[in-house]
């Protein structure tokens, strides 16, 4: 048993502690929380850090898989410029995969991360999460825009979910995007989803041309398919609306669903999704990291805050991305917006994240019986408590 005190104690749901003491039990259980009011009378077996102590951290949003492709694509190049050096850079070096992936999972781990919500094509590292001290949702990346290719499509992740499966990881099978994914294999996806009662992901509203390709059948997204991908896009039919309004509706709305990116959301666009499913069963992933790294812009954040809306944090792969660090996204974003508070940022990368991934009942916040995991954010601010450019992060258990 551990009897544990720092300056501050966030929860992960608003309450701050000033010199709380939490006391813990071997496995990191919180068997009790003492609210001292900044009295810290007590000092015999009290372990004190100077910092904040706040829940273990939720990465939302990462590929794991694409771990080996860091630094090789050129930052602030664009969406499609980038979209069309991934399709052509993935290679299938199993060994250089694995251990890129093993690495990134061990640097999570001492960032303070505790569960991932992690986008995989296929097998490659279901090996490393299967391992890891990280608990890990799958979430089976299918795409196809070819009509044609969706049976192939669905049934290779059929395939990779029954491993998952028999390796003992969570999974579920999502759609890549409303750009890259045809009706039929939207309707499989959605059908599934439905049986296994799976959580859904997307990205979404990622980028500009994602739209007026569903808005009027012509720009860069349709010349990608027809030049980089060579599919024939004659069954493509223009819906004469955004993507997001052309592909929600398709998905089952009783599901968990994690909107990721959301760079070009719009107050029309919040209003059509509370139309079509509940806001609380729908989180808003932003990834700050990888937006300002491709396209050099922050989503709208006041947007989803006055909308009172679940926001989470990913940083999405290290393609796109100089870290995989969940503190590194808060800074990012208390650096673009000084007036969005700790204690909000905290419930973003833990209570909201674990609740999007049904893991709540143990993660998320420091309450009694939860075995959160317990992180000390060092070099703060502690006055105002603000996070500095050299805050870092440690794991106390």
């Amino acid at each position: 048993m551990r009897k544990i005190s720092a300056h501050y104690i966030l929860d992960g749901l608003g309450r701050c502690y000033s010199k709380g003491i939490l006391t813990i039990d071997a496995e990191g259980k919180i068997l009790d929380i003492r609210d001292t009011d900044g009295n810290l009378d007590e000092a015999a077996g009290i372990e004190f850090y100077s910092g904040m102590i706040v829940p273990g951290f939720v990465n939302a949003h990462c590929h794991l898989e694409l771990s080996h492709l860091q630094n090789i694509f050129k930052e602030g190049a664009g969406f499609m410029p980038f979209l069309s050096q991934v399709v052509k850079s993935r290679d299938n070096e199993p060994e250089r995969i694995i251990n890129a992936a093993e690495i990134a999972d061990l640097l999570m781990y001492k960032e303070g991360i505790i569960a991932v919500g992690d986008i995989s094509n296929g097998n490659s590292v279901f090996s490393v999460k299967k391992s890891s001290r990280i608990d890990y949702y799958t979430f089976i990346e299918t795409l196809g825009i070819s009509p044609s290719r969706a049976e192939k499509a669905f049934g290779w992740a059929k395939t990779c979910l029954s491993e998952a499966e028999l390796l003992g990881l969570k999974a579920g099978i999502s759609p890549h995007s409303p750009y890259s994914v045809s009706k039929p294999l939207f309707d499989a996806i959605a059908n599934e989803a439905v049986r296994a009662d799976s959580i859904l992901t997307f990205h979404s509203q990622e980028s500009e041309e994602e739209d007026e390709l569903y808005r009027t059948g012509s720009g860069k997204m349709i010349s990608h398919f027809q030049e980089n991908l060579a599919i024939d896009t004659s069954f493509f039919i223009p819906t004469g609306e955004s993507a997001l309004r052309s592909t929600l509706k398709r998905l089952p709305a009783q599901n968990n669903l994690l909107l990721v990116h959301n760079l070009f959301t719009k107050q029309a666009d919040i209003d059509y999704i509370q139309s079509v499913r509940e806001l609380g069963n729908t989180w808003f992933v932003l990834c700050p990291g990888s937006n300002l790294y491709i396209q050099n812009r922050l989503p709208d954040i006041n947007l989803f805050r006055d909308n009172g809306l679940q926001i989470c944090l990913g940083t999405d792969s290290l393609v796109s991305n100089h870290q995989l660090s969940v503190l590194e996204e808060m800074k990012l974003i208390q650096s673009a917006q000084p007036d969005i508070t700790i204690s909000e940022l905290i419930k973003w990368v833990s209570f909201n994240g674990s609740d999007a991934l049904k893991i709540s009942s143990w993660a998320g916040s420091i309450e009694v019986g939860k075995r959160p995991g317990l992180n000390l954010i060092t070099g703060m601010d502690l006055a105002a408590k603000k996070l500095l450019p050299g805050s870092g992060v440690r794991k106390l258990c």
